[in-house]
């Protein structure tokens, strides 16, 4: 009987926990809230069933929390999770704000738009930010995240599993993109969050809202949104240009290292994420 830790779907060795090893892979979150936002469905979905706008800090925990438990949680918490998950899909429904049409929102097309967009956002903005990775790697990266593409219900022989891949899909939903009004609701949404309730405190909130902190959260909104691919900023209404790219590579290399000195500072409880840690401790034990 084999009494080796269960190390989930991934583990040290995978290509999986090398990316998101690095802590700006976060703003690869909020490039990836951008991407979903121009599909028409995706993003009616989430407005029509979400209570993002109530609750968006509430949201993002318990998004950070599925994703984190996929990573880094055991094979019972992982699967656990995906059936929450699958369970509360299952009920829910919207309406396509172009046709009128309603249509669930556990539709394969949905469920694919939003991992593919998901895990190439985190790629993406870690080996821009300075990660470097093989082709061989990057490739092992998106094969790897079949296994979180089959959590929510996909097949994994319908989800793009290489970079080539991963292009050739873009090009083919490309027309099937663009702003409408939730979209850019949505846009403008991450762009100005408020001020979290937690933060109560009346100087702390007028400083977050008009002070530094939020001209901070600006750059990195404005970051997450030029490392989108030039068409997705087109349909934005931004700029295609190289240039733009290249602000973009030097201004999320630049967050980067800021990340990584702020975090020297910090007690090494603080630097690792509880889950992440609790893994680590695991295969810790599997070595030994």
């Amino acid at each position: 009987m084999d009494s080796s830790p269960d190390m989930g779907l991934f583990g040290p060795d995978s290509v999986t926990w090398k990316v998101h090893n690095e802590p700006i892979v976060t703003m690869g979150g909020l490039r990836s809230l951008y991407l979903q936002a121009l599909h028409p469905r995706a993003v009616a979905a989430v407005a029509q069933n979400s209570d993002y706008r109530a609750d968006p800090w509430g949201r993002l925990n318990r998004t950070s929390e599925y994703v984190g438990t996929v990573l880094y949680g055991s094979t019972t918490e992982v699967e656990a999770a995906a059936s929450r998950v699958r369970r509360v899909h299952s009920r829910m429904s919207a309406t396509d704000p172009r046709t009128g049409e309603s249509f669930r929102v556990d539709e394969p097309d949905l469920l694919r738009w939003v991992h593919v967009a998901e895990v190439e956002s985190f790629l993406t903005t870690a080996r821009r930010a300075g990660l470097r990775l093989t082709d061989e790697e990057v490739d092992g990266y998106y094969t790897e995240q079949l296994r979180a593409a089959e959590l929510v219900g996909l097949d994994p022989s319908t989800v793009p599993g290489t970079a080539a891949e991963v292009a050739a899909y873009y090009e083919r939903m490309r027309p099937e993109l663009g702003i409408t009004r939730e979209a850019a609701e949505t846009a403008l949404f991450l762009t100005v969050p408020p001020v979290p309730e937690v933060w109560n405190s009346r100087a702390i909130r007028l400083s977050l809202t008009l002070g530094p902190a939020r001209w901070a959260y600006f750059g990195i909104a404005g970051t997450a949104i030029a490392l989108l691919p030039a068409w997705a900023r087109k349909m934005y209404g931004g700029l295609g240009w190289p240039t733009t790219d290249l602000s973009a590579d030097l201004s999320v290399r630049g967050l980067r290292l800021l990340m990584a000195a702020i975090l020297a500072t910090l007690p090494r409880q603080y630097r690792v994420t509880p889950m992440r840690r609790a893994a680590l401790e695991r295969a810790g034990a599997a070595a030994g």
